[in-house]
Protein backbone atom coordinates (compact mmCIF):
# COMPACT_ATOMS: atom_id res chain seq x y z
CA UNK A 1 0.00 0.00 0.00
CA UNK A 2 1.07 3.42 -1.08
CA UNK A 3 1.88 6.66 0.61
CA UNK A 4 -1.48 8.18 -1.05
CA UNK A 5 -3.79 4.96 0.07
CA UNK A 6 -2.75 4.90 3.37
CA UNK A 7 -3.32 8.63 3.85
CA UNK A 8 -6.51 7.91 2.53
CA UNK A 9 -7.38 4.44 4.53
CA UNK A 10 -6.31 6.34 7.60
CA UNK A 11 -8.76 9.75 6.54
CA UNK A 12 -11.66 7.17 6.45
CA UNK A 13 -10.94 5.28 9.69
CA UNK A 14 -10.89 8.99 11.31
CA UNK A 15 -14.06 9.45 10.03
CA UNK A 16 -16.05 6.69 10.65
CA UNK A 17 -15.15 7.44 14.17
CA UNK A 18 -16.00 10.48 14.16
CA UNK A 19 -19.56 9.27 12.85
CA UNK A 20 -20.04 6.25 14.79
CA UNK A 21 -19.15 8.34 17.95
CA UNK A 22 -21.32 11.53 17.03
CA UNK A 23 -24.34 8.67 16.31
CA UNK A 24 -24.00 7.53 19.93
CA UNK A 25 -24.13 10.71 21.41
CA UNK A 26 -26.79 12.07 19.41
CA UNK A 27 -29.24 9.28 20.26
CA UNK A 28 -28.10 9.34 24.12
CA UNK A 29 -28.24 12.90 24.98
CA UNK A 30 -30.14 14.85 21.81
CA UNK A 31 -28.74 16.52 19.00
CA UNK A 32 -29.36 20.01 20.39
CA UNK A 33 -27.32 18.74 23.57
CA UNK A 34 -23.86 17.78 22.09
CA UNK A 35 -21.03 19.88 20.64
CA UNK A 36 -18.64 19.11 18.23
CA UNK A 37 -16.37 19.49 21.74
CA UNK A 38 -18.16 16.95 23.23
CA UNK A 39 -17.51 14.52 20.27
CA UNK A 40 -13.92 15.42 20.39
CA UNK A 41 -13.42 14.43 23.74
CA UNK A 42 -15.64 11.45 23.40
CA UNK A 43 -12.86 10.33 20.71
CA UNK A 44 -9.88 11.80 22.49
CA UNK A 45 -8.66 14.50 19.89
CA UNK A 46 -8.82 17.86 20.31
CA UNK A 47 -12.16 19.74 18.46
CA UNK A 48 -9.79 21.08 15.79
CA UNK A 49 -9.31 17.14 14.57
CA UNK A 50 -13.22 17.16 14.30
CA UNK A 51 -12.89 20.48 11.76
CA UNK A 52 -10.50 18.50 9.36
CA UNK A 53 -13.64 16.47 8.54
CA UNK A 54 -16.58 18.38 9.44
CA UNK A 55 -17.33 22.50 9.50
CA UNK A 56 -20.34 21.45 11.90
CA UNK A 57 -23.19 19.45 13.52
CA UNK A 58 -25.15 19.82 10.77
CA UNK A 59 -22.64 17.93 8.30
CA UNK A 60 -21.74 15.19 10.65
CA UNK A 61 -25.98 14.59 10.79
CA UNK A 62 -26.53 15.00 7.09
CA UNK A 63 -23.27 12.26 6.77
CA UNK A 64 -24.99 9.98 9.45
CA UNK A 65 -28.33 10.12 7.17
CA UNK A 66 -26.88 9.35 3.96
CA UNK A 67 -24.69 6.35 5.31
CA UNK A 68 -27.88 5.00 6.66
CA UNK A 69 -29.95 5.43 3.43
CA UNK A 70 -27.20 4.11 1.33
CA UNK A 71 -27.57 1.25 3.53
CA UNK A 72 -31.48 0.76 3.38
CA UNK A 73 -31.01 1.44 -0.94
CA UNK A 74 -28.53 -1.02 -1.13
CA UNK A 75 -30.96 -3.59 0.19
CA UNK A 76 -33.66 -2.59 -2.04
CA UNK A 77 -31.35 -2.63 -5.19
CA UNK A 78 -30.81 -6.53 -4.35
CA UNK A 79 -34.80 -6.35 -5.18
CA UNK A 80 -34.65 -5.66 -8.51
CA UNK A 81 -34.29 -9.64 -9.38
CA UNK A 82 -38.11 -9.60 -8.91
CA UNK A 83 -39.37 -8.63 -12.08
CA UNK A 84 -43.25 -9.17 -11.01
CA UNK A 85 -43.47 -5.68 -9.31
CA UNK A 86 -46.28 -6.78 -6.61
CA UNK A 87 -43.85 -10.00 -5.62
CA UNK A 88 -41.17 -6.88 -5.31
CA UNK A 89 -43.13 -4.66 -3.53
CA UNK A 90 -44.05 -7.24 -0.62
CA UNK A 91 -40.45 -7.86 -0.50
CA UNK A 92 -39.35 -4.02 0.23
CA UNK A 93 -41.44 -4.47 3.26
CA UNK A 94 -39.95 -7.44 4.60
CA UNK A 95 -36.39 -5.84 3.94
CA UNK A 96 -37.14 -2.69 5.25
CA UNK A 97 -38.77 -4.46 8.48
CA UNK A 98 -35.04 -6.14 8.63
CA UNK A 99 -33.33 -2.79 8.13
CA UNK A 100 -35.20 -1.34 10.75
CA UNK A 101 -34.94 -4.65 13.32
CA UNK A 102 -31.12 -5.40 12.55
CA UNK A 103 -29.96 -1.80 13.62
CA UNK A 104 -32.62 -0.09 15.45
CA UNK A 105 -30.17 2.91 16.92
CA UNK A 106 -29.47 3.85 12.82
CA UNK A 107 -33.62 3.15 12.25
CA UNK A 108 -33.89 5.60 15.24
CA UNK A 109 -31.67 7.96 13.95
CA UNK A 110 -32.85 8.02 10.60
CA UNK A 111 -36.73 8.24 11.21
CA UNK A 112 -37.57 8.32 14.70
CA UNK A 113 -35.88 11.80 15.72
CA UNK A 114 -36.72 14.68 15.46
CA UNK A 115 -33.87 17.38 15.93
CA UNK A 116 -31.21 16.15 13.39
CA UNK A 117 -34.16 16.32 10.35
CA UNK A 118 -34.57 20.02 11.46
CA UNK A 119 -30.76 20.59 10.45
CA UNK A 120 -30.48 17.69 7.43
CA UNK A 121 -32.17 19.38 4.28
CA UNK A 122 -30.03 22.34 5.03
CA UNK A 123 -26.55 20.78 4.99
CA UNK A 124 -24.42 21.99 2.08
CA UNK A 125 -27.39 23.19 0.10
CA UNK A 126 -27.79 19.02 -0.75
CA UNK A 127 -30.51 17.50 -2.18
CA UNK A 128 -31.79 14.67 0.04
CA UNK A 129 -30.26 12.38 -2.65
CA UNK A 130 -30.30 8.96 -0.58
CA UNK A 131 -33.29 9.36 0.82
CA UNK A 132 -35.17 10.14 -1.80
CA UNK A 133 -34.12 7.35 -3.94
CA UNK A 134 -35.67 5.15 -1.16
CA UNK A 135 -38.59 6.65 -1.67
CA UNK A 136 -38.51 6.55 -5.58
CA UNK A 137 -37.88 3.27 -5.65
CA UNK A 138 -41.18 2.60 -3.67
CA UNK A 139 -43.33 4.93 -6.05
CA UNK A 140 -41.48 3.51 -9.08
CA UNK A 141 -42.03 0.16 -7.82
CA UNK A 142 -46.28 0.83 -6.73
CA UNK A 143 -46.46 2.60 -10.11
CA UNK A 144 -45.07 -0.63 -11.84
CA UNK A 145 -48.03 -2.37 -10.35
CA UNK A 146 -50.60 -0.20 -11.92
CA UNK A 147 -49.36 -0.51 -15.06
CA UNK A 148 -50.02 -4.38 -14.81
CA UNK A 149 -53.63 -3.19 -13.46
CA UNK A 150 -53.42 -3.00 -9.62
CA UNK A 151 -54.33 -0.55 -7.20
CA UNK A 152 -56.06 1.65 -10.14
CA UNK A 153 -57.20 4.75 -9.18
CA UNK A 154 -55.19 5.66 -6.48
CA UNK A 155 -52.52 8.23 -6.74
CA UNK A 156 -48.93 6.81 -6.83
CA UNK A 157 -46.85 9.31 -4.76
CA UNK A 158 -50.21 9.38 -1.81
CA UNK A 159 -50.60 5.13 -1.87
CA UNK A 160 -46.71 4.60 -1.82
CA UNK A 161 -46.73 7.12 1.34
CA UNK A 162 -49.65 5.34 2.79
CA UNK A 163 -47.50 2.05 2.38
CA UNK A 164 -44.95 3.55 4.00
CA UNK A 165 -46.58 4.73 6.91
CA UNK A 166 -47.83 1.91 7.64
CA UNK A 167 -44.58 -0.20 7.81
CA UNK A 168 -42.64 2.57 9.80
CA UNK A 169 -45.77 2.66 12.22
CA UNK A 170 -45.22 -0.77 12.46
CA UNK A 171 -41.55 -0.88 12.91
CA UNK A 172 -41.52 2.20 14.99
CA UNK A 173 -43.88 0.30 17.74
CA UNK A 174 -41.16 -2.84 17.55
CA UNK A 175 -38.31 -0.47 18.24
CA UNK A 176 -40.28 1.40 21.61
CA UNK A 177 -41.43 -1.41 22.71
CA UNK A 178 -44.76 -0.31 22.45
CA UNK A 179 -46.08 -3.24 20.83
CA UNK A 180 -45.90 -4.74 24.33
CA UNK A 181 -48.77 -2.53 25.68
CA UNK A 182 -51.47 -4.14 23.39
CA UNK A 183 -53.24 -6.01 25.81
CA UNK A 184 -53.38 -9.16 23.51
CA UNK A 185 -49.89 -9.41 23.84
CA UNK A 186 -49.59 -9.00 27.60
CA UNK A 187 -51.95 -11.64 28.13
CA UNK A 188 -50.08 -13.88 25.68
CA UNK A 189 -46.84 -15.82 25.12
CA UNK A 190 -46.65 -13.83 21.52
CA UNK A 191 -42.93 -12.68 20.86
CA UNK A 192 -42.34 -9.10 19.38
CA UNK A 193 -41.09 -10.62 16.06
CA UNK A 194 -44.64 -12.71 15.61
CA UNK A 195 -46.61 -9.83 15.98
CA UNK A 196 -44.39 -8.36 13.37
CA UNK A 197 -44.82 -11.11 11.03
CA UNK A 198 -48.27 -11.67 11.75
CA UNK A 199 -49.25 -8.32 11.09
CA UNK A 200 -47.29 -7.98 7.92
CA UNK A 201 -48.73 -11.18 6.43
CA UNK A 202 -52.13 -9.44 7.21
CA UNK A 203 -51.17 -6.12 5.39
CA UNK A 204 -49.94 -8.02 2.59
CA UNK A 205 -53.74 -9.51 2.43
CA UNK A 206 -55.22 -6.16 2.43
CA UNK A 207 -52.85 -5.29 -0.41
CA UNK A 208 -53.88 -8.09 -2.61
CA UNK A 209 -57.64 -7.69 -2.42
CA UNK A 210 -56.53 -4.00 -3.47
CA UNK A 211 -54.66 -5.25 -6.77
CA UNK A 212 -57.88 -4.98 -8.72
Amino acid sequence: MGVKERKERDRQEMRGLILKSAHRLFLEKGFDQISLRNIAEAIEYSPATIYLYFKDKNEIVHALHQTGFKLLNERFQMLVKYEQPFERLMEMGKAYIKFATEDPSLYELLFMRAEPMEHVSDCLGEEWREGDRAFEFLVRTVTQCQQQGYFSGLPAHSFSMMIWSFIHGLCSLRISRHLGHVKDVRESNISFDDIMTTTYATFSQALEKLKG
